[in-house]
């Protein structure tokens, strides 16, 4: 299969993975504000319970960068849409993030590249972000307590981690206990009222995230 090459407009691709095809989906900064030189891959919740790129918290976080001027990359882990393979528990979807951002990294060598990730998703790009080094990292609902998190290696760049406080599904307590024993240096968002797929909350999903990463963003002249 022969490597694309990175889209100018909004475009759903085939990117050569690991397991086989990659179904990516690429979106540029909206018109109304000037484009930065940054690309964020943005992660997709648990395969297995109907998580995809397409989820509403990821297309939502997705659409909050790139009103801040950032491309973005959603993909489909393996064995999820379009994409070839099986589910890999968390291994082999670490090897797909991987194919993906040398693929971002290689077609736009002039762009920051940042981690984002859902659930399950946040727990792929947060193991893989001490490798990859991203420019930010973004962890909604960061599944502490329900994967291996204790063999992490923490990040070395802005973190900024987004929990709801009525999380049915991962336990806000064990996230807040995670990220207080572990020592790491993130800025915690806690979200009252808020459910694990943010229902009702999107809205102010979207502000914390903008709110969050705004004085971590590359001055668009740096793309100049």
């Amino acid at each position: 299969m022969q490597t694309p090459e990175f889209p100018h407009d909004s475009a759903t691709i085939t990117l050569p993975g690991p397991a086989g095809a990659l179904e990516v989906a690429v979106d540029p900064p909206d018109a109304e504000v000037p484009a930065r030189p940054l690309v964020a891959v943005v992660c997709h919740p648990l395969p297995t319970e109907g998580g995809t790129m397409h989820n509403k918290v990821v297309t939502i976080a997705a659409r909050a960068l790139r009103e801040l001027g950032a491309t973005t990359v959603r993909f489909n882990f393996r064995g999820t849409g379009a994409s070839e393979g099986e589910f890999d528990q968390g291994a082999g979807e670490q090897d797909d993030l991987r194919a993906v951002v040398a693929w971002v990294r290689a077609r736009r060598p002039d762009a920051t590249v940042w981690l984002a990730g859902f659930s399950f998703g946040a727990y792929v790009s947060l193991a893989m972000a001490a490798e990859l080094q991203p420019g930010m990292l973004i962890s909604i609902a960061p599944p502490a307590g329900r994967w291996d998190f204790d063999s992490i290696e923490l990040p070395n760049c802005p973190w900024l981690v987004v929990q709801g406080e009525a999380d049915e599904i991962v336990d806000p307590q064990a996230v807040y206990d995670w990220l207080e024993n572990s020592g790491a240096e993130a800025e915690l968002v806690r979200m009252p009222d808020t459910s694990h797929f943010f229902h009702r909350k999107l809205m102010d999903l979207r502000g914390a995230i903008k709110h969050g990463v705004r004085t971590h963003l590359p001055d668009p002249a740096a793309g100049a």
